[in-house]
């Protein structure tokens, strides 16, 4: 694959609110996606994820605020289709056309040769089947044709809706190592996922919103910082739990009556001190906090899907 050109290929997001009706699907958010680096856009399901992808691939009209690409709205770019590729949603193919000739159909709307089309078959691992109709495709098989045409232009930046959906473990390694490669050659790659550990192996930084608003944006290393170790105590001796509490000023989170929470502190530390003081324990557990957790926790999530309908 040739490498992009030296041109930016970044995404802005600038107080963007998308209104259907009464539902706030997006309301005023703002965020940057640069080139050189994979991003993860992570949020429930509902969370207002596709409909910002949308906003910023000129499919819905904001309501307000604006969602650019280089600066342009997308009907604004110059043959977009060699700017942006996006893969939203489950791609239709007709079942009775080959891999190859699907890409085939698409290549003259893209403005890119035939040989183009086996270039990236062989990028995304369907070389050996250009010559299968795409009807009897597995649903892996479709997501990497579905990546393929979304490669087809040689795009600077990807826009990519749940791409690892429908993936087995192989196929999941295989994208993570694929997307790394794009960012790599400079490009802008943009991730939705509603499950952080999927693209935790993945992403340099981290976009997530909850309810149509941002509620984090960071590098992914200072996303896990938020991770703590904590330790729960509880005791009958209320008395005794605030004297070992006074041994880790700053470190203490309040918690139900008769416990404590304690960060960056080991059990064994705890237990330990409990003991010279005396203190009679009746739970001392370790609770680690992960990438998971954290994000659970600022979207407001409990590992469900949240109600509303608009995604």
């Amino acid at each position: 694959m040739t490498s992009v050109a030296s041109t930016d290929g970044h995404v802005s997001v600038a107080h963007l609110s998308k209104h259907f009706g009464p539902v706030r699907a997006v309301d005023d958010l703002t965020f940057d996606v640069g080139p050189g680096r994979v991003t993860g856009f992570l949020g429930p399901n509902g969370a207002g994820k596709t409909t910002t992808l949308r906003s910023l691939l000129g499919l819905v009209a904001p309501t307000s605020g604006t969602a650019t690409i280089d600066g342009k709205r997308y009907q604004d770019l110059h043959r977009p289709g060699r700017v942006v590729g996006a893969a939203l949603e489950a791609s239709s193919f007709h079942p009775g056309r080959t891999a190859r000739d699907h890409l085939r159909v698409l290549a003259p709307q893209v403005g890119v040769p035939e040989k183009r089309c086996d270039e990236v078959l062989e990028l995304v691992g369907l070389a050996d089947a250009a010559k299968r109709r795409a009807g009897g495709f597995s649903l892996g098989m479709r997501q990497r044709l579905g990546l393929a045409s979304t490669l087809l232009g040689d795009p600077k930046v990807l826009l990519l809706d749940e791409p690892a959906n429908g993936l087995d473990p192989e196929g999941i390694a295989w994208l993570r190592q694929l997307l790394r490669y794009l960012a790599a050659e400079g490009r802008t790659v943009l991730v939705s996922s509603h499950v952080l550990s999927e693209v935790e192996q993945t992403v340099d930084d981290v976009v997530i919103i909850a309810k149509g608003r941002l509620v984090h944006a960071s590098p992914l290393a200072e996303l896990a910082s938020l991770a703590t170790r904590e330790v729960r105590v509880a005791s009958p001796d209320h008395a005794g739990l605030a004297a070992l509490a006074e041994r880790w000023p700053g470190r203490v989170v309040d918690g139900a009556p008769g416990t404590l929470l304690v960060k960056d502190v080991s059990a064994a530390e705890v237990g330990a001190a409990a003991f010279a003081g005396g203190l009679e324990l009746h739970q001392l557990a370790t609770l680690d906090v992960g990438l998971e957790d954290i994000f659970l926790r600022l979207t407001g999530s409990t590992g469900t899907d949240q109600e509303g309908g608009v995604a």
